[in-house]
């Protein structure tokens, strides 16, 4: 197949999403593809090759957008007309909230990943979480609020809030943002106004959230079915940005070791929030699971990193697939929705 890879972007995420667009290349390379690089943060024309793909230890700011004129360039770009498929390896902002599906889709471009309609809800913390409840995927209390609210004049409005509905220990981040960016543990009310400014810099609402204590869980779905679970153990604090992306700092079980009775029902709950959200191909479904064997869904990220340390390479592994069969078993049910098959 001829594949066109976007990669890069402008959100706080662009160093995860070229990271995982370079690790998407020497799969699909490594198979004999055609795979060219597209960054739609990049002026037209420019080498989007990453040769240097890096994650540091905190997310970088937004980029600032390119002109008007040149903001849908990479859209008529030569690798994308003639591309089989678009792999998107682009996270957060318009990469991962239907923005970019919606133009492709319009242009007739078959691309990996969930649609438009996916791709939005699943961004979008505090409607997620309303369609778990409908579908009975159990979810932590929350509340929403405004970016004004996050101020220090409106932050003891808060505080109140969350002694009368949720009570401390919270957690604190971006209602539209992934890979923990803005994350924040408020472990009683002299930590909230530093949490609520870290959120309220990546702009939109902020979700505060009731901590659930226990141990951290994900599971990744393809093609509708639920992989092997994978068991995050953080070194020395929370799984938060730093500890996903520094080698180190986070050890993983692939496949956990669960009770398999729980196990059946964390397999079962991912696939009920995929279905739920309208998502499709693949998807990473975090949980919480507490003391008592209870689980709780967090989010479902319907484009889940494809870097060295990223967790549905590791439960694919466990399942016995490579990550180059990973890669391009998702390419292929993105071709089967054009009705090309690959060579």
């Amino acid at each position: 197949m001829k594949v066109a890879v976007l990669l890069g972007g402008d959100s706080p995420e662009r160093d995860v999403s070229l990271a995982s667009g370079a690790g998407v290349m020497g799969a699909l390379r490594s198979r004999g593809h055609d795979v060219c690089p597209v960054d739609p943060a990049l002026p037209a024309g420019t080498n989007a090759e990453p040769r240097a793909a890096k994650i540091g230890e905190q997310p970088g700011e937004a980029m600032a957008p390119l002109s008007p004129e040149e903001r849908f360039a990479w859209l008529n770009a030569e690798p994308i007309r003639s591309a089989d498929i678009v792999f998107i390896a682009l996270h957060g902002g318009s990469g991962e909230d239907g923005t970019v599906q919606a133009l492709l889709e319009a242009a007739g471009i078959a691309y990996t990943g969930s649609g438009i309609l996916g791709s939005a809800l699943a961004m979008n913390k505090d409607r997620s979480k309303a369609l778990f409840r409908e579908s009975l995927v159990q979810t932590a209390p929350h509340f929403l609020i405004g970016a004004a609210e996050a101020g220090l004049s409106g932050a003891s409005s808060v505080r109140e809030r969350i002694e009368g509905t949720l009570a401390f220990p919270v957690v604190v981040k971006p209602n539209c943002q992934g890979s923990s960016v803005g994350f924040s543990f408020v472990r009683n009310a002299d930590g909230l106004d530093d949490a609520l400014r870290l959120a309220a810099r990546f702009g939109g609402d902020l979700l505060i959230e009731r901590y659930v204590p226990g141990r951290e869980i994900t599971a990744a779905v393809l093609g509708g079915e639920a992989l092997p679970l994978v068991e995050i153990i953080p070194e020395g604090g929370f799984y938060d940005y730093k500890r996903k992306y520094t080698k180190g700092s986070s050890r993983y079980v692939a496949p956990a070791e669960l009770d398999e009775s729980i196990a059946r029902r964390l397999r079962g709950e991912a696939v009920r929030a995929f279905d739920a959200l309208a998502c499709r191909d693949y998807a990473r479904v975090d949980f919480r699971l507490s003391p008592e064997g209870e689980p709780y869904c967090l989010e479902v990220n319907t484009l889940p990193g494809m870097t060295g340390l990223s967790l549905v390479p590791m439960a694919a592994k466990a399942a016995g697939i490579a990550f180059e069969d990973l890669v391009e078993r998702i390419c292929s049910m993105a071709a089967a929705r054009k009705g090309k098959t690959r060579s």
